[in-house]
């Protein structure tokens, strides 16, 4: 690994692009060493949690929305989208859009948590979309998701996006963006000048997350993947993007992180060196913000020492600053306390969550986050008793530099109406690589099981999942079954609505 200073350097020092975060990105991606087994596996298992959860949400919503706009765009030779088949296709970028919503919306796939925060399976979709229409075979495919995985990783350790109150896309984009040149084979120069342009669209701020949170959370990743495609796309032609785009006298750190007295260090691969990041990301057993993972297993096991909820007189969590000012009563929301509140808020809520746990014993994708589970007179009671706090040592346990000692749990302390207090603390999620029961590729082949069911065959899903299991192995042209379908009439809408202007003509 190369450590590198990234800081702001007035217009007069001509930074010599060479020096530019930007510039060592795109060298990485442009020169990816080969990949090692376990994260070929790795990433196979990733592709079908995204297909899991993609699936699962096909019909809510705002997937159903993403998809009616992809659907507009209709490309012969094109990209799948997520249940409809290889006998509709779309342009790539619309597809990324379709694709990476689906995904995205159930807030149920990978995560990764250091000084920023991170989803980054949300580049799977947009880089399958890019290999569907450019007839890439699946080798290709798994070094663009491999260098995605790595520059998504080494920015959130390094810069802090929440600290300013940016939104994480913009680590999101510029990963994207270098992962599809490394998917393409371009050079330094051409993938540099497609990150710039990544990084100076996609800053934008922290409230699509803040009070009361909109579908926009999950449209977020599709935003991004079309972004990123079309900053490649541009750069191909040969066209040049603002820079230093990270460290300029007007750049993204000159005026959104922290100005010229703030300093970062960002470490990537040497050129030729094999990446290995997605190996410390991890994905959910439970649908909800990750930083409630290991608080729900948490709950789930106390509820039965508790007994009776009614006798509930409080409840403490503590727990990391993040989590305390993200999910917890530190974020001040009083929507994250309001049964009328959005689904997007409501999994953004720690106390709305550890209040359905303790009462359900469980987790569901659906069934926990329904108005009338919300309603409930006995689970807003118990709710309205939950606050957070951050406790330091969980802080510092947070942002350990060592992924093995990394917890992003906490401790919840209940005390009971005759006094009595009952506590646990849980440092990390069970699926988590460190928790008591890591995930590993029949995990990820469950979960696709599970969310599948009553949707597709036996033999559908396990064709799937051959293929997935399977696809570096993929040749060339061969990567429409990494986007599965669904049998005919279980999508909604199949086909474009009439609803929006890029309908009219159609």
């Amino acid at each position: 690994m190369k450590t590198y200073d990234v800081k702001v350097h007035p217009s007069a020092a001509n930074l010599p692009r060479e020096s530019q975060l930007a510039w060592h990105i795109a060298e990485f991606a442009a020169n990816c060493g080969p990949l090692d087994a376990d994260v070929t596996e790795m990433i196979a298992c990733r592709i079908v949690d995204n297909a899991s959860v993609g699936l699962a949400a096909i019909n809510r919503a705002p997937v159903a929305a993403a998809r009616a706009m992809a659907l507009a765009h209709p490309r012969k030779g094109g990209a799948t989208v997520y249940g409809l088949g290889s006998g509709v296709r779309v342009d790539a970028e619309w597809a990324a859009w379709a694709n990476a919503t689906a995904v995205r919306e159930l807030d149920f796939h990978d995560t990764f948590l250091a000084a920023d925060y991170s989803h980054p399976g949300d580049a799977i979709s947009p880089l399958v979309a890019v290999a569907q229409q450019l007839g890439l075979d699946g080798a290709a495919l798994a070094r663009g998701i491999a260098v995605t995985y790595e520059v998504h990783v080494a920015l959130v350790k390094a810069i802090s996006l929440h600290k300013y109150k940016k939104d994480h896309v913009a680590h999101l984009a510029p990963a994207t963006t270098a992962a599809i040149g490394a998917m393409l084979g371009l050079s330094t120069e051409v993938i540099f000048q497609a990150v710039n342009q990544a990084v100076h669209l996609s800053f934008s701020t922290r409230q699509s997350r803040k009070g009361e949170i909109s579908s926009w959370k999950a449209y977020v990743p599709g935003f991004s993947g079309k972004l990123a495609i079309e900053c490649v796309d541009r750069a191909m032609r040969g066209e040049a993007s603002p820079s230093p785009i990270y460290e300029g006298e007007e750049s993204v750190l000159a005026w959104m992180l922290g100005g010229k007295n703030e300093a970062y260090q960002v470490s990537l691969p040497a050129p030729g060196e094999s990446p290995r990041g997605i190996m410390e990301t991890y994905t959910k057993a439970h649908s909800a913000e990750y930083q409630a993972q290991a608080l729900i297993d948490l709950a789930i096991d106390l509820s039965g020492q508790i007994g009776d909820l009614s006798k509930v007189k409080d409840i403490l969590l503590e727990t990391s600053h993040h989590t305390h000012n993200v999910i917890g009563t530190g974020a001040n929301d009083p929507q994250k306390m309001d049964p009328e509140a959005s689904r997007e808020t409501l999994d953004h809520s720690i106390m709305y969550i550890l209040a359905v746990a303790l009462e359900d014993r469980k987790w569901h994708h659906v069934d926990s986050y329904t108005r009338e589970r919300a309603r409930t007179p006995s689970t807003v009671a118990l709710w309205h008793k939950i606050r957070t706090v951050e406790e330091p040592s969980w802080t510092t346990r947070y942002l350990d530099p060592n992924p093995d000692k990394r917890a992003f749990g906490g401790k919840i302390v209940v005390t009971l109406d005759d006094g009595r207090v009952i506590t646990g603390e849980r440092a990390v999620a069970d699926a988590h690589p460190n928790g008591a029961h890591p995930w590993t590729w029949p995990d990820y082949a469950g979960k696709f099981e599970s969310l599948t069911k009553g949707e597709l065959s036996d033999a559908e899903r396990k064709a799937f999942l051959d293929a997935a299991k399977g696809f570096a192995g993929l040749a060339a042209g061969k990567l429409d079954v990494l986007i599965p379908a669904l049998p005919a009439g279980q999508v909604v809408p199949a086909k474009p609505t009439g609803q929006g202007i890029f309908d009219h003509g159609l």
